[in-house]
């Protein structure tokens, strides 16, 4: 009997399953055609020596070594195949001997991440243009490559989008690469705190999922999620403040963490939609909240509705454009103004309301 034995490069040496230590304990011979098989060490170590052999390159060839190999043997032969090497149909079809394949250890959901840190650190360290990259020099292009991914979307091509979602990635990757070469006291994380971090966020804004929270819509999901959030920003507040900084403001707000950078029409949408969920309202002239006293509210055009939004949008850039004015400049001007309002609504309306 030949025993074919596939591993994972990206499982720890030695940790195979049971099936796969009674194969190798019960073999007559082992054999690997590396001696730099990450297997080797943790098997030579369990008393399970390996024999290297010179074994030929090619299906039809390595299957009539391998024949040969356990015909010729007392007992059972077992294969250990090179890493990450799945069972090759040509290879197994021309086996002369009755053989079975084992999967000694096999990769879990998210495994192959592993091989972007490795590649990530080789990168960092031998290519010139990565060498000198920072935080801020790739900042254009994770911009770029979330609106690329944001295109594909829009277009479609859903099978463009798992190249696109890589390349969102990589740049995930990148940052978190530049981010450990500095101390922790200095700000400096790995890619596992990225990770630790991310997770850690998502159970905790899950109650729902992980807790015993009860929710009966996606409306409940939401006003638990703004409410964990309200509570995780006066919490990161009071620490700051703690600290000896007054954490970047005052008072918590519902506007905390909107990220000003953002494309103006992104961020005064985002900004509306923060306060609407604090019931915080404005009038039509004051750059409403949607469906709250706006154009397109009850008793509005309802030519505004749909796809009339984009051409009223259209019709205003125009517009900005005859007036000589900057269109992005100017809604980034109004969303600034609206997120003051909203403050100053809120300190009014004291800490209770907020």
């Amino acid at each position: 009997m030949l025993t074919v034995l596939l591993t994972s490069s990206r499982v720890a040496p030695g940790l195979l399953t049971w099936q796969a230590w009674s194969a190798l304990r019960a073999a007559s011979r082992v054999l690997a055609g590396s001696g730099g098989h990450p297997q080797l060490p943790a098997l030579t170590a369990a008393d399970v020596v390996p024999s290297v052999v010179d074994a030929p390159a090619g299906a039809v060839p390595l299957a009539g070594f391998l024949s040969s190999a356990a015909s010729s043997a007392d007992g059972d032969v077992l294969w250990v195949a090179p890493p990450d090497e799945e069972a090759d149909p040509a290879l197994l079809g021309a086996l002369s001997v009755p053989y079975q394949v084992l999967n000694g250890s096999r990769d879990l959901p998210g495994a192959h991440l592993l091989d972007l840190v490795a590649i990530m650190d080789r990168l960092r360290v031998s290519c010139p243009w990565d060498r000198e990259q920072t935080h801020s020099s790739l900042l254009k292009y994770l911009l770029e490559e979330a609106y690329e991914a944001a295109e594909t979307i829009e277009s479609g091509d859903l099978a463009g989008l798992r190249e696109e979602i890589g390349d969102v990635m990589f740049q995930a990757f990148f940052h978190a690469r530049i981010a450990a070469e500095r101390p922790a006291a200095e700000g400096g994380f790995t890619i596992d705190d990225v990770a630790d971090t991310l997770a850690a966020k998502l159970v905790r804004r899950h109650p729902h999922v992980f807790g015993s929270v009860s929710v009966s819509s996606a409306a409940d999901v939401n006003a638990n999620w703004e409410e964990i959030k309200m509570a995780e920003r006066a919490a990161k507040a009071e620490a700051a403040r703690a600290g000896g900084s007054d954490g970047g403001t005052d008072s918590p707000s519902v506007l905390d963490g909107v990220p000003f950078g953002q494309p103006a029409l992104s961020l005064a949408a985002q900004l509306q939609r923060r306060a609407k969920r604090a019931g915080i309202v404005f009038p039509a002239a004051y750059g409403g909240n949607p469906g709250e006293n706006s154009p397109a509210g009850d008793g509005g055009d309802p030519s505004l509705a749909g796809k009339g939004i984009g051409d009223a949008l259209m019709r205003v850039v125009a517009e900005a454009a005859e007036a000589g004015l900057d269109p992005e400049l100017e809604l980034r001007s109004a969303a600034r103004s609206f997120a003051d309002a909203v403050r100053a609504r809120e300190s009014a309306a004291g800490p209770a309301k907020r």
